[in-house]
């Protein structure tokens, strides 16, 4: 840990290090984290582009320091841009906050997450079993599964199995429903949620900043068939932020992948009911209900129904619950393409899902929370399962040496102005 932080240290021209250590106890269901981190959030302090950039070695999340990388707003930019980007590398590289500058209204959070002080509190406290707390803010990666699994539960209730072809994988079971106290507990959004990183690299580029973060995962602490290296990869520039994440498999055994992640995208307004929302989408997964959120192996058709969100101006968010998984996706130039709008505020974000591999898009926004968190993803929820019928759940086989990329793109946009994508002009 020690080179850990002298790395930081000489490279404080570009990068900053900022968490305070300090822990409390706070509930893990995904619905109450959610609450409680937003009600601090919303009080965050945004950080000045003007700021030099600096480190601190006694102040960390996950055990290592926090990292936020910087550009300067353009003195006369007429158009949005990125400024900064806060991330985690003692939580699996979670890219906490993303900051943008709007032309006449100064600075916007693009996350939701809390103060880095909350942060620190709720994710490095004893009680965090495998991570789950990292999920309930900013954009943790999801990896080698996002979403849920179900299985044969243990007797002790802290595991489960399932099958992946001829193998038995046990997972940790983290997860339940919290309105039925019988609620079957569950595998949920992968295993490096509370990983720290194993080595950093940070370097400027013309217009922004870059991290690099490599994770050694092995069999990701007993639970997968083979090993496995991460590499990922976070970039910002005025005009985009992008997110890349590459596994490799660097052990003996064929495994299965799967990449993610659980970025809650801010609507800056406040102004929930007048969001729009376009999923390019003509499918969407049934579950069984909205507390388990599990599969039933059905795949329903969205047109006519009030999940249709493919107007290409998108759909206001209105009074709807979504904690749903959209597929059979639509693409603009090989890309998945969805877009929330924020007309009140003058603001609209492009998620671009750039690799082939995007197979869903799982979308959750409670009606009574100023966000909509934004999954882009390969697999359908509980991918294992024999509901599906032998259908491609979008799990990746990777044999020995062989990787596979996940990448995704934000970029900003004006409503009513014409955007890169070519769909035209927003409402």
């Amino acid at each position: 840990m020690r080179t850990f932080a002298h790395r930081y240290r000489f490279l404080s021209h570009i990068s900053v290090a900022l968490a305070f250590a300090v822990c409390c106890h706070v509930s893990s269901p995904r619905h109450g984290l959610t609450a409680a981190v937003l009600l601090v959030g919303s009080q965050a302090k945004l950080p000045s582009s003007g700021d030099e950039s600096g480190s601190n070695d006694d102040v960390k999340i996950g055990g290592q320091p926090v990292v936020q990388l910087k550009r300067r707003s353009s003195a006369s930019a007429s158009q949005p841009e990125f400024t900064s980007l806060t991330i985690l590398p003692g939580r699996g590289m979670n890219l906490f906050q993303i900051t943008a500058n709007l032309p006449g209204k100064g600075a916007i959070h693009v996350l939701a997450s809390p103060s880095l002080e909350e942060a620190a509190r709720q994710l490095n406290g004893a009680d965090d079993l495998h991570g789950v707390k990292s999920f309930a803010f900013g954009g943790s990666f999801l990896v080698p599964y996002p979403n849920r699994i179900r299985g044969k539960l243990s007797s002790d209730g802290k595991t489960l199995t399932t099958k992946w072809k001829d193998k038995t994988l046990t997972l940790p079971a983290v997860w339940k429903g919290k309105a039925d106290p019988h609620a079957e507990l569950h595998a949920i959004h992968g295993l490096i949620l509370d990983r720290k990183t194993d080595s950093l690299k940070l370097e400027t580029t013309p217009d922004g900043q870059t991290a690099t973060g490599v994770i050694h995962a092995g069999d990701f602490g007993g639970y997968w068939p083979s090993k496995t290296d991460l590499t990922i990869t976070i970039s910002l520039t005025g005009t985009a932020v992008e997110s890349t994440i590459v596994a490799k498999n660097v052990g003996d055994e064929d495994e299965p992948v799967s990449i993610g992640w659980h970025p809650y995208f801010a609507i800056p307004s406040g102004d929930r009911t007048q969001a729009r929302l376009h999923i390019p989408a003509s499918k969407l997964a049934e579950v069984n209900n909205y507390d388990d959120v599990f599969p039933t192996g059905t795949l329903l058709p969205v047109s006519g129904t009030k999940y249709d969100f493919n107007e290409q101006a998108g759909k206001p968010l209105g009074s709807i619950f979504l904690d749903d998984n959209f597929a059979d996706l639509g693409r603009t130039s090989g890309e998945v393409v969805v877009d929330l709008t924020d007309p009140a505020s003058g603001y609209g974000i492009h998620i671009e899902g750039l690799s082939p591999e995007i197979r869903t898009v799982q979308v959750y926004a409670p009606p009574d929370k100023a966000f909509a968190a934004i999954e882009e993803q390969f697999n359908f929820a509980d991918p294992f399962n024999v509901l599906w019928k032998g259908m491609d759940t979008g799990m990746v086989t990777l044999k020995p040496n062989e990787a596979v990329t996940w990448k995704v793109r934000l970029e900003l946009f004006s409503p009513g102005q014409q955007t890169s994508h070519g769909t035209g002009p927003r409402p």
